[in-house]
């Protein structure tokens, strides 16, 4: 039986235990609302099927003056592949339902073609599955594939990926019928933003946003417990808020967006006009930061006065507790962390101006694990 079989006071049980989990029979009535009787009941019908069991750590809660029992997860009980797409390689990794790595591997793409990167995708699973010695098809139950750009997880359809340049690709059907796995696909930072909601620096936070700053800038909400997509699926696209004043031309086609100033590319190129030197990688740029290049100080202080001015906009829409921020771009975050929280400190409003700045490097695997993590999500609360 799959949870999606199981009834709602199950999946919600479920649900619960592997954000917050292990737990007593107790807090899990306080956690979801449940009455003793039906946690007891959708416990009895979770352990039927060996999606749960008894244990856990130890307790100082007492049930009748003995110690509760916990109720945990089995980890093991289902398995997930996630695949972080860039536009070189991709990042697999093996997880269980505790988002525990079982096995990670790394592959470079060739070509950006569709058909090519599906059929390494399917390879790179396959990969994964020898590393974690896994036997049988039923041992893998989901694939979440994540992408950068505007991704239809609803639909599985890559609507329009700018540094893959792909439009309107059904990719969780391509990828689906290459592994003979149910696949799910979403947008990266999404995934991203799923992951650290249940074992990041979002946990236990109602209310938070994750800003990623690299070769893309964008951003995953979290609002009471839930990462939210919007209606159109772009929710979170702070890269093409527009910046006063700037003329650049943004991968998007529109100019003055924020990913025009202060993404890793935008920052080199900008450095490149600013020295003269057509050759200068994002590495010579921040060396050059560093040893006090007055032009390219330059370019780092406007690109973090945008980046700023993009985390006050969703400190005053969304009211958050805490921003984390991350992506390949914070390994040079001392250049421009002054001028991200005074743009910051000057433009949130009132209270919004306290909530916590949170600089959170992550590397590719854990952004594959928010592919696991959203394959996981369609078993314990499948979209309905």
């Amino acid at each position: 039986m799959t949870l999606a079989d199981q009834p709602p006071a199950a999946a919600l049980v479920f649900q619960t235990l592997l954000q917050h989990g292990p737990l007593s029979r107790a807090e899990l009535g306080r956690r979801t609302g449940l009455t003793p009787g039906a946690v007891t009941k959708a416990a009895a019908s979770l352990m039927a099927d060996d999606w749960i069991t008894e244990g856990g750590r130890p307790t100082t809660e007492r049930t009748n003056g003995r110690p509760a029992t916990l109720i945990e997860v089995r980890a093991g009980r289902a398995l997930f592949a996630g695949v972080k797409v860039t536009g070189e390689e991709l990042i697999g990794v093996l997880a269980d339902l505790n988002a525990r790595p079982l096995a990670s591997h790394r592959v470079a793409l060739d070509s950006r073609d569709v058909g090519t990167v599906v059929l390494a995708v399917a390879r790179l699973v396959d990969r994964l599955r020898v590393a974690a010695d896994l036997a049988g098809e039923d041992a893998l139950h989901g694939i979440g594939v994540t992408i950068s750009g505007d991704v239809d997880s609803r639909l599985g359809t890559v609507q329009y990926s700018p540094f893959l340049n792909w439009r309107r690709v059904p990719l969780a059907k391509l990828v689906e019928e290459a592994t003979g796995t149910p696949t799910v696909i979403e947008n990266d930072v999404r995934a991203l933003t799923v992951a650290e909601q249940w074992y990041g620096a979002g946990v236990g936070v109602s209310v938070f946003a994750l800003v990623t700053v690299g070769a893309g800038i964008g951003a995953g909400l979290s609002i009471g417990g839930r990462v939210v997509s919007g209606a159109h699926g772009v929710a979170g696209e702070i890269g093409h808020l527009p910046v006063t004043g700037v003329e650049r031309i943004c991968t998007c086609g529109n100019t003055g967006c924020v990913e025009a100033v202060a993404s890793t590319h935008a920052i080199a190129e900008q450095a490149r006009q600013a020295t003269g030197d057509p050759k200068l990688t994002m590495d010579d740029a921040v060396r050059l930061a560093h040893a006090g290049d007055p032009t390219v100080r330059a370019v780092f202080a406007r690109a973090g006065h945008a980046v700023g001015l993009a985390l006050a906009c969703v400190a005053n829409l969304i009211g958050p507790e805490r921003i984390i921020i991350s992506g390949e771009g914070v390994a040079s975050y001392d250049l421009f962390a002054d001028h991200i929280r005074q743009a910051f400190v000057d433009h949130a409003f009132g209270a919004a101006v306290d909530c916590d700045l949170l600089v959170r490097p992550l590397p590719f695997e854990e952004w594959a694990r928010g592919g696991a993590a959203v394959a996981a999500q369609r078993v314990f609360a499948p979209t309905r």
